[in-house]
């Protein structure tokens, strides 16, 4: 178990468990929580033991969002009534890295399921968001928070929820700061399935990773690779990139495997060599 002072990190393959793990604060994202994403899935991205990834919250919640007076003290800018040029440029190197605390999830070749319960909020949604897939407990409640307290989404959720909702649903969630249920979420296509509660939610989510992680490693991360970088280009972009990455992943130990397994009639063992 890897020690961070945010997260909780449970490795066990191959799956590997990141919970939010600030249970008294209902997970609300300080510094650390921004700061030390990075390296883990960093780490998780390089562990071959580790084919999926599945990121929870600890106590009654997946995450409030944004613990802002912590973070006002990290990133005073923001409330610096003196906003010349050099306090914004200032602001803006501060930016990018918190935007990285996303990315590196989305980055990550190993598929990462979110399982939501309670509240996922602001910064929260921005996280799920870039998760690949996300599950929930019938008690979450989903909420794009940033307008109710005068920002603007700023580090993910408002370029990944369009292609996952769409256009319409995004801009009502984005301007409304709405409060969504377990059941609405569903209807839109936020989650992929919806859990009676957090025991559910938790096996529900360790039974679709084993699913995931009895499939070639290699192709399943190759095919995650194509899919993130499929957005916003053309099909024929996309089917160019594909190609590249077939004949490079072809052939491999988990194709022979495959083919050897199914002439015995039996299941196949990958290794993603």
């Amino acid at each position: 178990m890897d020690k961070y002072e945010y997260y909780l990190v449970e490795k066990k393959p191959p799956v590997a468990w990141v919970y939010l793990n600030r249970p008294e604060k209902k997970n609300a994202m300080n510094l650390p929580a921004w700061r030390e994403s990075i390296p883990i899935f960093d780490d998780l991205d390089k562990d071959p033991d580790i084919r999926v990834v599945i990121i929870s919250g600890k106590g009654s919640c997946f995450t409030t969002g944004i613990d802002l007076m912590d973070m006002v003290g990290a990133v005073p800018e923001i409330l610096n009534n003196d906003q010349k040029g050099g306090t914004k440029w200032s602001l803006l190197s501060k930016i990018y890295p918190l935007q990285d605390t996303m990315t590196c999830i989305e980055r990550c070749r190993k598929p990462v399921i979110a399982a939501i319960h309670g509240y996922c909020v602001g910064a929260g949604l921005d996280m799920a968001t870039a998760c690949d897939i996300r599950l929930c407990s019938e008690n979450a409640i989903f909420s794009l928070r940033e307008t109710a307290v005068g920002f603007v989404a700023d580090v993910g959720v408002l370029q990944r929820i369009p292609l996952i909702v769409g256009q319409g649903i995004a801009r009502e969630l984005a301007y409304s700061a709405k409060d969504i249920s377990a059941t609405r979420a569903k209807e839109i296509l936020l989650v992929n399935e919806m859990y009676r509660d957090y025991e559910d939610l938790m096996k529900g989510a360790e039974e679709m990773a084993m699913e995931i992680a009895e499939k070639s490693p290699l192709a399943v991360q190759a095919s995650k690779e194509v899919l993130n970088y499929g957005i916003g280009k053309s099909v024929n972009d996309g089917l160019r990139h594909v190609a590249s990455i077939s004949s490079n992943i072809i052939p491999s130990a988990d194709l022979m495997e495959a083919v050897t397994a199914f002439a015995e009639k039996r299941k196949p063992h990958f290794t993603g060599k």
